[in-house]
């Protein structure tokens, strides 16, 4: 696929799919190079400071507590049935530094999702699969299960799945203007 942006390269710092595929439907080309930390080593007081601490994450806040990756498939289930009926919230953030300037700018974007019922048949079908054990909170609402139990989101689903496309943009603009 031809970049719509080739006067620059692109280095994602992360290894999550969903962020290399929302790269590449906005267009860009980019390399892999992500860093291998432990990210629960992180910890910051708002969730709002630790995405931004993070620099390349998305956290899921719950009545007012963060939740990252599930640790087990009880506690993906436990996540996922507090949805039900309920509602949560995502926060991302993005940083983008210029590497032949060293400007880095950041940001940080919410996102409110309000869900319908969630049956316990389409939880335990998502714990089958898998991949709930690999994102924070246990959250796929771009899943074809979970889509009829996603009742309203207040913002993008692109920033749901850890990768806001407004800011990204803006923060790409703001550090090449920078040059």
């Amino acid at each position: 696929m031809e970049s719509n942006h080739p006067h620059f390269k692109l280095i994602l710092g992360s290894s999550s799919i969903a962020r290399r595929q929302i790269l590449t439907d906005m267009g860009y080309q980019f390399t892999l190079m992500s860093a291998d930390i432990d990210e629960k080593s992180i910890r910051k007081e708002t969730p709002e400071e630790l995405v931004l601490a993070l620099a390349e994450a998305k956290v899921v806040v719950y009545e007012d507590a963060v939740r990252e990756k599930p640790s087990s498939v009880e506690e993906a289930r436990e996540y996922i049935r507090g949805y039900s009926k309920g509602h949560t919230a995502t926060v991302s953030s993005v940083a983008v530094t210029n590497i032949k300037t060293g400007v880095r700018k950041g940001g940080v974007d919410r996102v409110e999702i309000y869900f319908n019922e969630i049956p316990e048949e389409t939880i335990e079908k998502l714990i089958e699969e898998g991949m709930v054990l690999k994102v924070a909170g246990a959250l796929l609402i771009e899943h074809p299960l979970m889509l009829s139990c996603v009742k309203e989101v207040v913002g993008t689903t692109d920033s749901v799945m850890g990768l806001p496309k407004e800011l990204t943009e803006k923060l790409i603009k703001e550090v090449l203007a920078s040059t």
